[in-house]
């Protein structure tokens, strides 16, 4: 090859490289935690993957054990955020979070398929679980055999907090009630003893329990979601202000489109205070 040819070669390499520029760096993943909510743990996890399809880098692990562990955990810095059932007056603004309702959820009052009772009022609740009502005769379920039993969730849960407020307002549960550590151990407990009562998210409602309504109405993504259900919440993420850009990327697909149809599955959508 000739100068002139060694040249024109070495120029044409030199464009080629400056067209092609320095090769593109592997974004490096993102890991949260997130804890909270037993009853936002499967919708949570759910939003989750489908998040991780559309940004890959991001993977975030989900624990439900309870409102009150999650928001402790926040506090302490060992999560990146919570989930929560059931907020405490003051707990956002006093500590700086930013609190994001995705989805409303309705507290599933439940009995034993065999109950036959229908539906309850407010006032018939407070004294189901106040313990004023100790015979199922006393609001309507004559073949009941046996006196009422109450089943509750530990302090801390947030379903449990929710339901109190919603339901008992000033009237405490009775210390009579079974004590359990999940939504799922109070469907098990109805759905075995045909004389307890329960309450739970309507997102672990299974078959095994019938949910009665309350005030006319049952929970549905529908009546949860426009406020109508007497029993509805909200469902929250809260994270530490200013949130980092991976979890207000999480926080926004949970309230778009794509979320809010997984959201819906379960739950009512969110449509604002």
């Amino acid at each position: 090859m000739d100068g002139v040819s060694c040249k024109a070669g070495l120029f044409l390499l030199a464009l080629l490289l400056i067209a092609c520029g320095e090769p593109v760096a592997t974004p490096e993943p993102t890991f949260l935690q997130a804890a909270g909510a037993m009853a936002m743990a499967p919708l949570v996890t759910e939003l989750a993957a489908a998040f991780h399809e559309q940004s890959p880098t991001v993977n975030i692990e989900v624990e439900g054990l309870g409102t009150e562990f999650g928001l402790k955990a926040l506090e302490a810095g060992e999560v990146d955020f919570a989930l929560a059932s059931w907020l405490p007056p003051g707990v956002v603004e006093n500590n700086g979070w930013q609190a994001t309702a995705i989805a409303r959820d309705g507290i599933a009052v439940i009995v034993h398929p065999g109950n036959p009772l229908e539906e309850v009022g407010l006032l018939q609740l407070q004294d189901l679980f106040g313990g004023q009502a100790h015979w199922w005769k006393d609001v309507g379920g004559l073949r009941v055999q046996g006196s009422v039993q109450p089943v509750s969730r530990e302090a801390g849960s947030g379903t449990r907090a929710a339901f109190e407020a919603l339901a008992m307002g000033d009237r405490p549960v009775t210390p009579l009630a079974v004590v359990v550590p999940s939504e799922q151990a109070v469907v098990a407990y109805v759905a075995g003893h045909h004389n307890a009562i329960g309450y739970v998210s309507m997102g672990q409602a299974t078959p095994q329990v019938k949910v009665l309504k309350v005030e006319g109405l049952r929970p549905t993504p529908q009546t949860a979601g426009d406020g109508s259900y007497p029993l509805s919440r909200e469902l929250w993420l809260v994270a530490p202000e200013p949130l980092p850009e991976a979890v207000q990327a999480f926080f926004d697909f949970a309230l778009s489109p794509a979320g809010q149809q997984i959201v819906g599955r379960r739950y009512g959508a969110y449509l604002g205070p």
